[in-house]
């Protein structure tokens, strides 16, 4: 697997040309933010001492489309807020997304590989970006918890099957 150096590039492997044939392999190819959002509305008045621990929600989706036979976007979008209604400290939204590269994995396990593994290797990038930008609106940095993408993934196909749909498709 390739790493990832902090300008989200990938080095090493992951620039090589497809193997034809040999071991499976999964590639970072480049992390990139779509789009990211960072909302203080209730400043200066909402950056003093607050008399009680605000109300924390995070919402996580993952998606991803194919854009070759070996290469797929996998997005994750992060939204949450602190407090709620006119009490709202923050909210935020992120759109943190990578180009990955699958190389002889059988079809049946890719779907699986994208949606869990993918995602995994994208959230700590993401996480990072979440805590500073809190930071940046002048809160202490909020660092989310790591997520279970296996739990998240298994949900979302239960939820597919519970509704009679064909399959999520990477």
């Amino acid at each position: 697997m390739a790493e990832a150096n902090g300008n989200g590039m990938a080095q090493g492997a992951a620039n090589a040309a497809p193997q034809q044939g040999g071991q499976p392999s999964l590639n970072a190819l480049v992390q990139f933010i779509k789009d990211l959002s960072f909302e203080n509305p209730n400043a200066p008045r909402s950056l003093g001492p607050q008399e009680t621990a605000p109300n924390i929600s995070i919402n996580v989706n993952v998606n991803a489309k194919q854009l070759s036979e070996a290469e797929f976007e996998v997005n994750i979008m992060l939204e949450g807020a602190a407090g709620e209604g006119a009490n709202t400290l923050f909210k935020f939204e992120l759109d943190y997304a990578g180009i990955f590269r699958l190389q002889n994995i059988p079809e049946d396990q890719r779907h699986p590989i994208v949606m869990i593994e993918c995602p995994r290797l994208l959230f700590p990038f993401a996480r990072q970006i979440i805590a500073e930008a809190v930071r940046g609106g002048g809160f202490p940095p909020l660092y989310i918890d790591p997520i279970d993408f296996v739990a998240l993934y298994q949900a979302r196909m239960a939820e597919i099957a519970k509704q009679g749909g064909p399959g999520a498709q990477a």
